[in-house]
């Protein structure tokens, strides 16, 4: 199992690779926040073991962008043990929270009741489609060799399909998620990013064969044909 640390305390680090390491785990260390977004993109984790007080990028920022497009598991692992830090990582996305110092005993059955929580290989941060290219982790589409540039609600639209390929995804739901507001029910809205997402994503707009329409429903984000 690929256990991603991210810990700017080499020490640690060592010690923490050491031990995990002779339980089983295939351990990668990132020394700081964006380290480890960037390695977690190359090299998708099954857990993820991180500090808070990280430079370039903080626990939290860290926590955040991972959950843009993995479910993979994260305990939070820091010397901050105020009720609003916890609450903050807890909200962002962590799924547990250990203060330091701790127990290695206590840590490790922590991490295997996480590892069972959710079995299965990691998620790809990448989702591709005909020549599209769709990098949930960089926040980028390619198409062939060149970037396609999305607005931000037409990337929320795309980014919210490609989390679950192949699922319907209902018009409320979209609406509710792209525009954070029970209040809005104009599903011309969708229509109207659907229509701009398909000329710049589908060899042939009229007929897409990718992101697709079910009548009276919502969308889907077919990957194969």
């Amino acid at each position: 199992m690929r256990l991603l640390i991210a810990d700017d305390d080499p020490q640690l680090v060592r010690a923490l690779r050491i031990t995990l390491s002779s339980h089983g785990y295939e351990v990668l260390a990132a020394p700081d926040g964006a380290a480890a977004v960037a390695m977690a993109a190359k090299l998708p984790p099954d857990l993820v073991m991180l500090d808070l007080g990280m430079p370039r990028l903080d626990g939290v920022g860290v926590i955040r962008a991972l959950r843009g497009w993995t479910s993979a598991p994260i305990v939070v692992v820091s010397g901050r043990t105020g009720s609003a830090d916890k609450i903050e990582a807890l909200d962002a996305g962590a799924d547990d929270y250990v203060t330091k110092p701790f127990q290695i005993d206590e840590l490790l059955a922590r991490l295997r009741a996480l590892a069972r929580r959710t079995p299965g290989a990691s998620e790809s941060p990448v989702v591709a489609f005909g020549d599209v290219r769709i990098d949930l982790a960089a926040k980028s589409v390619t198409r062939g060799q060149s970037p396609v540039h999305l607005t931000p609600t037409e990337w929320r639209m795309l980014e919210f399909l490609a989390r679950s390929p192949g699922a319907l995804v209902t018009r409320q739901t979209l609406l509710k998620e792209i525009w954070s507001s029970d209040q809005v029910s104009d599903s011309g809205y969708l229509r109207l990013y659907m229509s701009q997402l398909r000329k710049k994503l589908e060899v042939d707009p009229a007929n897409p064969r990718h992101l697709l329409t079910e009548s009276g429903m919502g969308y889907r984000l077919v990957l194969e044909v």
